[in-house]
């Protein structure tokens, strides 16, 4: 066995392995390292957008939130404002109610005052008859017509 011999020939196979290796193992490890390499950096950059996108969600949702909030404070508002509004009709129907009920009463009051002043001349005028129809039926005098009128104003 020569060492010469066995070293050239397995610097020949060792040739031959890198040559097959560079030749056909190699290009399709690369692409798939390089395939990798894409898909990392893909996942890396839409994890990015996911957090970008995310974070902007988060700030719109607090925007419509907010808005919300603002928009149901100024319908309690209106809400408020109404049912004021409301009242104050309400208190004004009710006065103007209670006025035509008051201005009723007073005519009817009126009324009745007017009935029982009637009533008091009807009495009067037959307490005049009667005391007239008691002066004649007595005889004529002067002196006892004037005690009669007297009698009489005083009841009266």
């Amino acid at each position: 066995m020569n060492i010469n011999l066995t070293l050239l020939s397995q610097a020949m196979a060792f040739a031959i392995f890198i040559w097959f290796t560079v030749k056909f193992v190699w290009p399709p490890l690369m692409r798939a390292i390089e395939n990798r390499q894409k898909t990392i950096a893909d996942g890396l950059a839409a994890g990015e957008r996911g957090k970008n996108e995310l974070e902007l969600a988060s700030h719109r949702s607090a925007d419509v939130v907010r808005d919300a909030k603002q928009r149901a404070a100024e319908i309690i508002a209106q809400a408020e404002k109404r049912a004021s509004e409301i009242i104050e009709e309400a208190k004004s129907v009710a006065k103007d109610e209670g006025g035509r009920i008051l201005t009723g009463a007073k005519a009817e009051v009126e009324q009745e005052v007017f009935r029982a002043r009637e009533t008091l001349r009807q009495n009067v005028a037959d307490l005049a008859l009667a005391g007239a129809a008691k002066i004649l039926r007595r005889e004529v005098d002067a002196k006892t017509h004037a005690d009669l009128l007297a009698s009489i104003k005083a009841e009266l």
